[in-house]
């Protein structure tokens, strides 16, 4: 193996899965800003993850539904008004 590539920083952590608010200590060496107090009364760097093994289908065998689209098709209805596509095609309709 090659020396000195891989990082020495490596600290215990809490990763969190935040769809299913599931926890677990390991190690890494990820930057963090978050804490949290694990189950032994210490605090220790908090990574959030949007899935894991712990929710992911393929590890689970049930589907989740995640509304990504709706939220973008909300986000664009909301905002439709604001681009200049929105304003020419309403002008366009207008005359």
């Amino acid at each position: 193996m090659k020396k000195d590539i891989h990082p020495k920083n490596y600290r215990v952590v809490v990763f969190k899965d935040i769809s299913n608010e599931e926890s677990w200590l390991s190690t890494s060496c990820a930057p963090t800003k978050d804490t949290i107090t694990w189950e032994d009364g210490k605090d220790y760097p908090l990574i959030k993850l949007e899935i894991s093994s712990a929710s992911h289908p393929f590890f689970t065998g049930k589907m989740k539904f995640v509304d990504t689209a709706g939220r973008i098709d909300k986000f664009n209805k909301k905002f439709a008004k604001f681009s200049k596509f929105a304003k020419t095609s309403q002008e366009n309709a207008e005359e």
